[in-house]
C-alpha cells in the first residue's frame, strides 16, 4: 500500500445512517442526495450501495445524473438545479431524469419544447432562502403552467429548501414551514422540504419526502454538533502514516516560513499527507491527528504532501506508524472547526490522489 494516504469508506455505517432517516421519517419517502461525487465519499461507490433500499438519488447538474445512467443505474434521479437550455432539456428527458424548476425561463423552455419523453418535474418555490426558487405569490399560476405543460410527465411536486435548519434555536425554519404550508394547502402535490437538520431537528416538515445529505455520511448538520450527538456513524476515515521522525534543537522553526518554533529539544514526525490529498490548508498549529489511536497536535504550516506533528507524548512512535486525520474517533467537525471551515468542504475536498478502499 506504500506511503499514499486512503480514504476508508464504510458501507456498514452509510446503511446505518440510512436506517436513522428510515426511524426519524418513517411515513417519508427518501430521497438520498449523492450530489458532489457523494460529497467526496464516490459517486458509483455509493449509489450502489444505497441500491433500493432509497426511493430516488439527487444530484445537482444534468452530468451527474448522465453518468448515472451510463452506469447503468435505473433509480429516479432528481436534478437540484434543472436544465439550462435546449440541449440540457433533451438529454435530461432522453435519460428520464427529473427536474427542479425554479425560474420562469426553464418553464418557458418546458413549454417550447417538444419532447420525446416528458419528464416528472419538481416546482421549487423560495420561502426565505433566496437562492433558487419562485417567489411564493407565483405558486399557483406556475404550478397550473406546468401541469398543463406537454412536457411534463404528470402532476408537479412541490419543494423548498430551508436556509437555517443547522441551527436549532433560530425561528427560520419553522417561518419557512409555515409558508410553505400556505402553498401546499392550495395544490394537492407531493411535497419536499426536509434536509438532514431538518430531518433531524424539525420532524413536522417531513413531508411526503426527505432529502438526507450530510447526515447519510454520518455527519452532524448542526453547528457545535458531533455525529455520536445523533446516532450517526462517520463513513469516511482519512489515514496515512508517518514517514519521517526527526529531532529538532530547542528554537528550531518547523516548516514554511517558520511558524511554529520548538519550545524544547523533541521528536517532529512527518506525516505523508496535504492539502494536494484534501487536508486542510489553513489547519492550525494544535489540530489533533490520531497517530496509533493517541491524540498529537499538528504542528507549523500544512504543506501540499506533508503534514508535521509533535511527538513528545509519543516517544514510542516509529516510522510508518498508522496515522488518521479524521473517521470514527477523530471527527471531521473538529477539523473542519481547527481549519475555519464547515465538515462538508473538507469531505467533497479529498483528491483523486488518495487511494479510496471500501470496507463493508
Amino acid at each position: 500500500m506504500g506511503s499514499a494516504p486512503r480514504a476508508v469508506i464504510d458501507l456498514t455505517a452509510l446503511r446505518h445512517n440510512l436506517e436513522r432517516v428510515r426511524t426519524l421519517a418513517p411515513n417519508s419517502r427518501i430521497l438520498a442526495v449523492v450530489k458532489a461525487n457523494a460529497y467526496g465519499h464516490g459517486l458509483f461507490r455509493i449509489v450502489t450501495a444505497l441500491g433500493t433500499a432509497v426511493d430516488g438519488l439527487a444530484v445537482a447538474r444534468v452530468g451527474e445524473g448522465v453518468s448515472l445512467r451510463q452506469a447503468g443505474i435505473s433509480s429516479s434521479i432528481v436534478v437540484l438545479e434543472g436544465c439550462t437550455d435546449q440541449q440540457e432539456l433533451n438529454l435530461a428527458a432522453t435519460n428520464r431524469l427529473e427536474m427542479v424548476v425554479h425560474n420562469l425561463e426553464q418553464i418557458k423552455l418546458l413549454q417550447q419544447q417538444k419532447l420525446n419523453y416528458p419528464v416528472v418535474c419538481w416546482l421549487k418555490m423560495d420561502t426565505g432562502m433566496h437562492r433558487l426558487g419562485l417567489p411564493l405569490n407565483s405558486a399557483l399560476a406556475t404550478y397550473q403552467e406546468l401541469e398543463s405543460c406537454n412536457s411534463v410527465l404528470g402532476k408537479p411536486r412541490l419543494m423548498t429548501h430551508f436556509a437555517n435548519a443547522d441551527d436549532l434555536a433560530d425561528p427560520t425554519t419553522k417561518n419557512q414551514w409555515q409558508l410553505f404550508q400556505t402553498i401546499t394547502s392550495e395544490l394537492d402535490a407531493e411535497t419536499s422540504c426536509a434536509n438532514s437538520g431538518a430531518i433531524l431537528g424539525w420532524p413536522e416538515t417531513h413531508a411526503d419526502w426527505v432529502r438526507p445529505g450530510i447526515m447519510l455520511y454520518g455527519v452532524s448538520p448542526f453547528m457545535n454538533g458531533r455525529p455520536e450527538d445523533y446516532g450517526l456513524q462517520p463513513v469516511m476515515s482519512l489515514q496515512s502514516q508517518l514517514i519521517a521522525i526527526n529531532h529538532y534543537k530547542k528554537g528550531d522553526a518547523i516548516g514554511y516560513s517558520g511558524t511554529w518554533v520548538c519550545p524544547e529539544d523533541m521528536a517532529v514526525g512527518v506525516v505523508s499527507i496535504g492539502y494536494g490529498d484534501g487536508y486542510p490548508r489553513h489547519a492550525v498549529s494544535g489540530t489533533p491527528v490520531l497517530l496509533n489511536g493517541q491524540r498529537v497536535p499538528l504542528v507549523g504550516r500544512v504543506s501540499m504532501d506533508m503534514i508535521s506533528l509533535d511527538l513528545r507524548t509519543c516517544p514510542e512512535a516509529r516510522v510508518g506508524d498508522p496515522v488518521t486525520l479524521w473517521g470514527a474517533d477523530l471527527p471531521v467537525e473538529e477539523i473542519a472547526e481547527a481549519a475555519n471551515t464547515i465538515p462538508y468542504q473538507l469531505l467533497c475536498g479529498v483528491t483523486a490522489r488518495v487511494d479510496f478502499i471500501e470496507e463493508q
